[in-house]
């Protein structure tokens, strides 16, 4: 008798010490998650995001070309809903089990105690509903619903304080990538964003614009150390992502820091350390190693035929190996990072040269054909 009276306490107090694990688990991945300003590198985590490899995996099994695209955009959000609902049943559950813990000291109708009539008051309880029909009637167990009521009432105000900034920064981002369109063409590229500004003032131009894309690459890292999940919400067209845009940033400034002669070195190098930046610390988060592309993105005779159409459409170049072999080494610092982010999040990673021409996002619709026509990529205008 007393040996199995000796269990039922040990039982009663693993539960109550489960519960209280789980609580705590759930407001320290939510502080994480919300609050902490830092970059977390723990793996096990609720906001992890592990569900990510299956649910991708089950994309490019079922579906292909936009059909996947959509099946993929719509992780993002999912996961965000996913992981809010995640946080609310843990700490409903977590509860409930401190109150079975406590011997369920609880007034009920029918006078019967069970796990789930614990379960129930504390889903009344954390989404305040206050019905009534089961109330506490000892002090821990009113503790226990006080407590878990304040935390409801606190868990509303960060969720309505988290989803908001999310909606801003994911416009924010989106905003310069749609930018893109009409300075680097649709997907962006390297070359044709150098072609696009090889008039009078272009060179200022660009400078000013990669002068942006330092500022868009420092707040694009902030944001998605601060809130990983981001990253997962795709562009608006299938052939925009925020990392096309990043590799077009990174194979832009390469290039204007080795083998471009004019104004915007500087910026350049500034710009490239910054979205390398990024590149690297994103790759850190997701843990995704780097690995060098196969095959590789720019070739020797790739290489020669961007420079060709580069130094025929007017901008003046500098010639030699040593700013062929500075462009390889610069290359080796951000595409390896490159290949492993895109393969991680299924996104297509932008040649340095369009292979055909092609007319940008802005110049087609579902109803018609380009409303201009558009000339050839060699003259980097459209």
């Amino acid at each position: 008798m007393i040996l199995r009276l000796n269990r039922g306490v040990n039982v009663r107090i693993f539960i109550g010490a489960l519960g209280s694990g789980l609580i705590l688990l759930v407001l320290w991945d939510a502080f994480e998650t919300i609050i902490l300003p830092r970059r977390v590198t723990r793996r096990l985590r609720l906001a992890g995001h592990n569900s990510w490899p299956l649910y991708s995996a089950l994309g490019s099994l079922l579906f292909a070309g936009r059909r996947r695209e959509g099946f993929f955009s719509f992780y993002g959000p999912l996961s965000l809903l996913g992981l809010i609902g995640l946080w609310a049943l843990g700490l409903m559950i977590g509860f409930a089990c401190l109150h079975w813990a406590t011997g369920s000291q609880l007034n009920t109708p029918d006078n019967q105690q069970s796990f789930l009539t614990d379960l129930y008051l504390s889903g009344t309880t954390f989404f305040t509903l206050g019905l009534g029909d089961i109330s506490p009637r000892t002090t821990l167990a009113r503790f226990l619903v006080v407590l878990e009521a304040g935390m409801g009432f606190a868990f509303l105000a960060l969720i309505i304080g988290y989803v908001p900034p999310l909606n801003q920064a994911f416009s924010r981002r989106e905003v310069s990538i749609s930018l893109l369109d009409a300075r680097a063409g649709s997907p962006p590229t390297a070359a044709e964003m150098l072609l696009r500004h090889r008039d009078t003032h272009g060179m200022e131009a660009l400078r000013e614009l990669l002068h942006e894309w330092e500022l868009w690459s420092a707040e694009f890292l902030e944001i998605h150390l601060s809130y990983p999940v981001l990253a997962y919400f795709r562009s608006q067209h299938d052939n925009q992502s925020w990392l096309a845009a990043l590799t077009t940033i990174l194979d832009t400034t390469a290039f204007a820091t080795t083998g471009l002669e004019g104004g915007c070195q500087r910026q350049a190098e500034r710009t490239f350390a910054m979205a390398r930046h990024a590149v690297v610390d994103l790759a850190i988060v997701f843990n995704a190693p780097p690995f060098d592309p196969d095959p590789d993105r720019l070739s020797a005779a790739e290489l020669a035929h961007l420079r060709s159409i580069l130094s025929e459409s007017g901008l003046r170049l500098r010639e030699g190996s040593n700013g062929d072999q500075k462009l390889t080494e610069l290359r080796g610092m951000y595409e390896p990072y490159i290949s492993s982010l895109a393969r991680y999040f299924q996104v297509a990673v932008p040649p340095w040269v369009h292979p055909a021409s092609h007319p940008d996002n802005w110049q087609m619709s579902v109803w018609e054909r380009p409303s201009r026509p558009f000339r050839k990529r060699e003259t980097g205008h459209f």
